[in-house]
């Protein structure tokens, strides 16, 4: 990549405004298309995520995906458990390839919101608010990580205006795509509590569902089938 085509790419990911990264106060200058910083007190749920490699040369992600629902808070709280530098960042797929070609040519760290590089046995946080919907994406960009399987899909699903229903998970079926919830009242289905088996709208959601885990969900009817739309 020559240097010009390196500046141009630089002046790209820091050109317009809604697509900076700022400061962490989260204010409507920071937003991305990924969402914007939030604040810890005000987080949604909070989830753990681990950073290692594999005896095969694989690095990973765990959980390898994420759903959420428009608007959600989320503390990411982020270990690194391999013995190699690891960094998570949010952001679209097609900002990360840049990223990611512009950290091939330059020893660059991200020193953004939206990231956060670890050394091994470190431990840190990303404060994040999904406020657009969309498919996005967390990735390390050190060089060859990402190759190596570190990245992996952020759903996050427009809100329909459903009401979140409180249940406990009962059984995850990844294979067929389904989980079994026994919940409370679903208002807007008038249905009663009982234990149903529900679709997922979005496959992602089933990395973040375990057994006998208490969530709360907002469900639909999408072509016939109790689908699970938005968790937190």
């Amino acid at each position: 990549m020559t240097k010009f085509l390196s500046a141009a790419l630089l002046a790209t990911l820091t050109a317009a405004p809604a697509f900076a990264a700022g400061s962490h106060g989260g204010d409507h200058h920071d937003e991305m298309a990924v969402g914007k910083p939030g604040e810890a007190a005000r987080a949604d749920r909070e989830i753990a995520v681990t950073m290692k490699e594999t005896d095969d040369g694989e690095m990973l992600f765990e959980p390898s995906s994420f759903s959420f629902a428009k608007g959600e808070t989320v503390q990411f709280v982020i270990t690194n458990a391999g013995e190699l530098e690891h960094e998570f960042v949010l952001d679209t797929a097609e900002r990360n390839v840049l990223h990611k070609e512009l950290m091939a040519k330059m020893d660059m760290e991200h020193d953004d919101p939206n990231s956060v590089r670890l050394d091994p046995g470190a431990a840190g946080e990303i404060v994040w608010t999904f406020s657009n919907p969309g498919t996005f994406e967390f990735a390390c960009l050190i060089p060859g990580h990402y190759e190596a399987g570190m990245h992996g899909p952020v759903a996050v699903l427009a809100d329909g205006g459903g009401t979140f229903t409180a249940g406990t998970v009962k059984k995850v079926d990844a294979k067929s795509g389904k989980v079994t919830i026994l919940h409370e009242e679903l208002v807007d289905l008038d249905m009663p509590a009982m234990t149903m088996v529900f679709r997922v709208a979005d496959d992602a959601m089933l990395d973040q569902l375990k057994a006998g885990e208490a969530i709360e969900f907002v469900a639909e009817r999408i072509k016939g089938k109790l689908t699970v739309t938005a968790l937190k």
